[in-house]
C-alpha cells in the first residue's frame, strides 16, 4: 500500500472527529487517536465541533435547571 493511501485510510471522518471531541472533554483519548487527531485531521474543524458541543452542553444545563425550577414553584 502506498503512503498517500495509508494516509487517506487515516483520516478522520467526522464520526470519528465528535467521538475524539467527546473523549477529549472526558479526559480519556487514547494515544493512537490522538496522534491521528494531530497527524491527519483539520484543526478548524476540531475546534468548530468542540464550540457546537459546547454550547449544546450549555443549552442542555439550562433546560435542566429550567425544568427543575419549574417543578420546584
Amino acid at each position: 500500500m502506498s503512503e498517500q493511501q495509508e494516509n487517506t485510510q487515516q483520516k478522520p471522518g467526522l464520526v470519528s472527529m465528535v467521538v475524539s471531541v467527546l473523549a477529549a472533554f472526558l479526559g480519556v483519548q487514547t494515544e493512537k487517536n490522538r496522534q491521528r487527531d494531530f497527524q491527519h485531521g483539520n484543526p478548524k474543524a476540531y475546534i468548530i465541533i468542540g464550540v457546537i458541543l459546547t454550547i449544546l452542553f450549555v443549552l442542555g444545563l439550562v433546560g435542566v435547571v429550567n425544568l427543575v425550577m419549574a417543578n420546584l414553584a
